[in-house]
């Protein structure tokens, strides 16, 4: 190590140990790795000029320190013979953000031990040059023998030769001296740099094969590679994945790039461009450049713009620069059935896609869905989520959808979405059973699909599964409505009814029925229309919307009645006898109810009758005949039980609690909302959770604990907000407390 480099580093040590710099204080402060500084510390690194610059301001050391590394030392020569050559493009204008990376790449450069090959992949437009550059200029001093940038991307595939021509050539080997064989170039390559300290910058690998014959036996020199691929062959090499920007350094980059306007420009509208944009830096520095020369009077007119994903790729084009250019180049190393899964993945509704999902597109079996999208996930188009998942970034998608997909032929693409189709539906039929094994379903089934659904092991599993995929499912109740698949339309609706129900999500659940009232409207099945009615009047009866409900019960009846479906008939006599106990017509409710208890007792339907039951428990507490109510209720409890239906049982838990408040006797009312609050947790009922601690609240409020009281109330909120006291009489008491 030099006199310099020792000078500097003790001198460093002493003025951060004044100041009282921790390590970890001022790499924040200087933008650099703990390791780096601790070498430059340690006379292990040699300090460049600008890291000397950044030092010296940090510590106020008003130029002693930067003196101590001049532009002339840190360049010193070793005595080679060499060409000393530093070709390294301007630093990047407007470079933010990625000071991790750009520490991982210090590490790398100036640690003899790590190796020579430092690959940086990642997406088109993520930023690779500018970042293999930055990193380059940093380390610049310590490769004082030269250093190289080649774009590789210019250059046909197999251009090894070429290449160590021009590098040879640069070191100022005549012409006549180089060897026609490429090993024979590679071996006098490897001879000119032993016991050099040479960096070299090579953009746009194709593959390993493109720099495998540079590589040194020494670790004296350093290759900065950047790449789509993440040329895995590379054993030895640094890694460095290159992701999106955070959504603080797009704000950052957008204002940089955009001047002036874009730097005054409100917040929230700038979150909104670089979100539209993905984050990605291509895209951002695009929108920029267009946003500052453009007849846009604000940024809220571009984020405006960008809104329309059909349009945003033209957008993001500035004459100059493409995200669909860089993507198209991206694309040119897929193989075909790559290129065919990739435009298929834009059928699916993501953000996140199952590895099943990709096997039904593409009608692969498992393996070679993971295998293809493996090929993907290797140039950067898509990123794995976990083993089984993957998920693909938005432009990449909108791309896929308009550049890819149009090259598959139309039969290819309807049956890709008929597969998926009717993948998720299996599914969600298998998951729903798992949910409420004791559901009535409905006989009427017009699609008969051949196959075996990928099994849950239980329940929990099944909820998760739905959990995860319940918005891409209810995208494709809307495609099938659109495609003119209205039996997958209707039955997906249903299959997801429960899922609903269980979590409280009316939105949704009503949004899928009104497609399947559609879809069945147009097909004429009139089964399928009046379950679709039935089933959204459940949906705003539930969400406390009453007069809607009936409504559509009343549409329903009438269908049902006609059809001479007396199991429809009686089923829908009590869902409009539950709307009249929620409007307070409790007469013609209680009728309602007995009616369909005795109907279902006849058929042995247990769980829809001991539902009729709990309806009659409620019931009975608001018409005071509390020993009935609680009766009533436990028995319910005691054949959903029986039955192994934890959601039920927990409901009317919550009913027999509430019969007890009602007739005064508190401390049966608390065990039993206790006993409620357990069950709840066990079954993933957050909103019968949070009515169970509705009704603790309530108990400690009529005894003047007001502190417990509310305490219990803001857990209640925290789990479910806005309990409907049309709905709740817990939420009732509350309400008047």
């Amino acid at each position: 190590m030099t006199e310099v480099t020792r000078c500097f580093g003790r001198e460093l040590r002493r003025r951060r140990g004044e100041r009282g710099f921790s390590l970890i204080e001022f790499c924040e402060l200087v933008s650099c790795s703990k390791g780096h500084l601790s070498k430059v510390e340690r006379e292990l690194a040699a300090p460049t000029r600008e890291f000397a610059l950044r030092c010296d301001e940090a510590l106020e050391a008003q130029g002693e320190l930067a003196a101590l590394v001049s532009e002339e030392t840190s360049r010193k020569k070793r005595g080679s013979k060499l060409k000393t050559i530093f070709g390294l493009p301007a630093p990047p204008s407007h470079f933010v953000g990625r000071s991790e990376e750009l520490a991982r790449i210090a590490d790398h450069l100036t640690d003899e031990s790590s190796g020579a090959v430092c690959v940086v992949s990642g997406l088109a437009g993520a930023g690779k040059t500018a970042l293999a550059v930055r990193g380059a200029w940093n380390a610049l001093a310590s490769f004082p023998d030269g250093c190289f940038f080649f774009d590789l991307g210019e250059e046909p595939p197999g251009c090894i030769r070429d290449v160590l021509h021009s590098l040879l050539r640069l070191l100022g080997v005549p012409l006549e001296q180089l060897p026609s064989r490429p090993d024979a170039l590679a071996n006098l390559w490897r001879s000119h740099i032993t016991d050099k300290r040479l960096l070299l910058v090579l953009d746009n690998v194709r593959s390993t094969a493109d720099i495998t014959p540079l590589l040194p036996a020494e670790a004296g020199c350093k290759f900065l590679v950047t790449s789509q691929k993440r040329l895995s062959a590379l054993d030895d090499a640094t890694h460095l994945s290159l992701g999106v920007l955070s959504g603080a350094e797009a704000d950052a980059l957008f204002r940089s790039v955009g001047g002036e306007p874009a730097a005054d420009a409100a917040d929230l509208s700038v979150r909104a461009v670089v979100e539209h944009c993905g984050r990605l830096p291509l895209a951002v520095r695009i929108a920029a450049a267009r946003f500052r020369r453009g007849p846009m009077r604000n940024v809220a007119e571009l984020e405006d713009r960008l809104s329309y994903e059909a349009h945003r790729l033209d957008l993001l084009d500035d004459g100059d620069r493409s995200v669909t250019a860089a993507l198209s180049v991206a694309c040119k190393g897929l193989t075909v059935e790559q290129r065919r899964v990739l435009a298929l993945l834009a059928l699916h509704p993501g953000p996140g896609t199952d590895l099943h999902d990709v096997a039904a597109l593409a009608d692969v079996d498992l393996f070679r869905a993971g295998i293809l999208t493996d090929g993907l996930a290797d140039m950067h188009l898509v990123a794995h989520e976990s083993s089984h998942r993957i998920t693909m970034h938005g432009l990449v998608r909108q791309f896929a959808r308009l550049v890819l997909l149009p090259g598959l032929a139309v039969e290819d693409r309807h049956a890709a979405v008929l597969r998926l189709l009717e993948h998720g539906l299996r599914l969600t039929v298998a998951a729903d059973k798992l949910l409420t094994p004791q559901r009535y379903r409905p006989p009427v089934i017009l699609d008969d699909f051949p196959g075996k659904a990928a099994p849950f092991s239980d329940r929990a599993t099944a909820l998760k599964w739905i959990e995860t995929e319940w918005h891409s499912l209810v995208i494709l109740c809307h495609t099938a409505a659109e495609q003119g698949l209205h039996s997958l339309c209707w039955q997906l609706a249903f299959a997801l009814r429960d899922f609903f129900f269980l979590t409280k999500r009316w939105g949704p659940w009503i949004e899928t029925h009104v497609r399947a009232v559609e879809s069945a409207t147009a097909a004429g099945a009139r089964t399928w229309l009046a379950i679709s009615l039935g089933n959204l009047g459940i949906a705003h009866s539930d969400r406390g919307d009453l007069t809607v409900a009936v409504d559509y019960f009343k549409q329903a009846l009438v269908l049902y009645q006609e059809l001479g479906d007396d199991h429809g008939v009686v089923n829908t006599i009590s869902n409009l006898a539950w709307a009249e106990l929620y409007l307070g017509e409790y007469e013609r409710s209680l009728k309602g109810l007995r009616t369909a208890l005795r109907y279902y007792r006849q058929l042995g339907n247990t769980r829809n009758s001991a539902i009729a039951l709990r309806g009659i428990a409620l019931l009975e507490a608001e018409l005071d005949h509390y020993p009935a109510a609680v009766k009533h209720a436990q028995k319910a409890r005691a054949e959903f039980n029986a039955l192994g239906l934890d959601l039920d049982a927990v409901m009317a838990m919550n009913c027999a609690a509430w019969a007890h408040f009602r007739s005064g006797n508190h401390q049966a009312a608390g065990a039993g909302y206790e006993e409620a609050l357990a069950l709840a947790d066990k079954c993933g009922s957050r909103y019968e959770k949070a009515r169970a601690l509705t009704g603790l609240g309530n108990i400690h409020r009529a005894a003047d604990d007001r502190e417990a009281a509310t305490e219990l109330w803001a857990r209640a909120d925290a789990l479910y907000g806005g309990l409907e006291p049309v709905m709740l009489g817990e939420a009732r008491v509350r309400l008047a407390s």
